[in-house]
């Protein structure tokens, strides 16, 4: 079922409701207003006959003329024997006829049969006096007990009343439920117009996959914020898709210059009975650099990649224990240059993913070695969530602070150093994922600071392998 047939069925079942419910209110409200102005007008009939039984008899009959029917019932519940039965003396008229004039008029509705044909009458019961007097067919009569006056009308005028009405509200209900339709039609070609053409710019952008193309803004409404939303997704994709090309034009930069090496010496290899031992020791030994330093390269690629994909689950990490473990590893690294690492850790609680927040601590570490003169010191601070790293090295130029942590930059004075510009970027995106951050600068006597800031929690109640 398309969207607009349910729109057209809902619109038609709505109106259909309405037109329902507002018929039977008015055929109820009609039924009562006519009910009732009968109810009145026969009330007082029946009054206007007791008043005149003084003056004009009050015979037991059934006027043709008016369908009218006059019956006086006893407080026994019955009529005068001298006089005949012309209505049916019901329980409710009964009751009326023995309260010896206390009862209120008593309203009903029934079917009489009046010579021979049956006929929709209203009646009313009212209550007689006790020493009511009246004359009847044949004799003056006394009501020493009280009684009723029985008064019936025919309910032929309000039957044809109803009719009409009833008549009336069917056509007004049909031409109801078609203009339903009419409005149903027209409303979802109004409303799904619009929608079939933002639907249609989707779908050539999606064979297209050109996301550079923008929607027209629209107006307020919520297909004007839809759009606005389905641009704000296109501007995403399209800087995904730059990231994505950007990547990989520094990634193939990067990989370019120890690939050419490397194949440069493998050429080497070639005349290898020409080198000496000499000659060779130092051709392995480039191409071993080299291959570590493709390894980094492709490590720190896979290391962003995985950092984009939500498979690891936080958990409580004590962040001293992950810092005394990378200053362990480091001290081993620096021995050859006579590099110290001095340490200053506190105890202290983060959540996060341990091997990802080594990894930027490692890096934070190493880029601090890489930095140090032969015989300098690296110092490693962690308190309260917060990892310190210094080095004493040369410091930072302050053009390239703002770039530190780009993919792949590497500061003009770091060109002839190892590295492939990817460590600090983890850094920054280990930093990023774990709700924390990190910061450089230029540190007071020299050298440069750089500070990972992760989000502390408290000691957890429950130790894992990591206390």
């Amino acid at each position: 079922m398309t969207f607009r047939y349910r729109l057209v069925v809902a619109t038609t079942v709505a109106v259909v409701v309405v037109v329902v419910l507002g018929s039977a209110a008015a055929y109820v409200v009609a039924y009562n207003s006519l009910i009732g102005s009968t109810d009145t007008g026969l009330e007082q009939t029946a009054q206007s006959i007791v008043a005149l039984a003084g003056s004009s008899p009050i015979p037991n009959y059934c006027y043709v003329t008016v369908d009218q029917c006059v019956q006086v019932v006893t407080s026994a519940g019955t009529v005068n024997p001298a006089d005949p039965s012309v209505l049916p003396i019901t329980p409710p008229v009964q009751q009326v006829a023995s309260s010896q004039g206390n009862s209120p008029p008593v309203f009903s509705s029934s079917a009489v049969t009046i010579n021979g044909t049956t006929v929709d009458v209203r009646e009313v019961a009212l209550a007689l006096r006790p020493g009511f007097a009246y004359r009847s067919n044949t004799q003056p009569v006394v009501l020493y007990q009280g009684g009723a006056l029985q008064l019936t009308i025919p309910l032929s005028g309000v039957d044809d009343e109803l009719h009409h009405l009833a008549l009336a509200l069917g056509i007004i209900g049909l031409l109801g439920v078609a203009l339903a339709v009419l409005l149903g039609l027209g409303l979802g070609r109004a409303v799904l117009s619009p929608l079939n053409n933002l639907t249609t710019t989707v779908e050539e952008l999606a064979e297209t996959t050109d996301v550079s193309r923008r929607l027209d803004a629209g107006g307020r409404d919520e297909l004007g914020r839809l759009r606005r939303a389905f641009n704000r997704l296109l501007e995403a994709l399209d800087r995904s898709r730059d990231a994505q090309r950007q990547l990989v034009l520094d990634a193939s930069h990067e990989l370019r210059t120890p690939l050419t090496s490397l194949r440069t010496n493998m050429e080497v290899t070639r005349r290898i009975d020409e080198l000496t031992a000499e000659d060779r020791e130092v051709l392995v030994g480039d191409v071993l650099t080299q291959l570590d330093e493709l390894t980094t390269v492709v490590a720190d690629l896979a290391e962003l990649a995985r950092g984009e994909e939500p498979d690891q689950t936080a958990g409580p990490v004590r962040l001293d224990s992950a810092v005394e473990e990378v200053a362990a590893v480091a001290t081993t690294h620096g021995r050859s240059r006579g590099i110290v690492i001095e340490t200053s850790i506190a105890p202290c609680w983060v959540l996060g993913v341990r091997p990802r927040i080594e990894r930027a601590i490692g890096n934070l570490v190493d880029n601090a070695l890489k930095w140090s003169p032969d015989g300098g010191v690296v110092e490693v601070y962690c308190r309260a969530g917060t990892v310190v790293v210094r080095d004493h090295g040369p410091g930072i130029d302050p053009a390239d602070i703002d770039h530190l942590f780009d993919r792949f930059y590497r500061a003009p004075a770091a060109r002839g150093l190892p590295g492939s510009g990817l460590g600090l970027s983890i850094v920054a995106q280990v930093a990023r994922e774990e709700g924390g951050t990190v910061v450089a600068e230029n540190a007071p006597g020299g050298g440069a600071v750089f500070r990972l800031l992760l989000p502390e929690i408290e000691h957890p109640t429950l130790h894992d392998d990591e206390e």
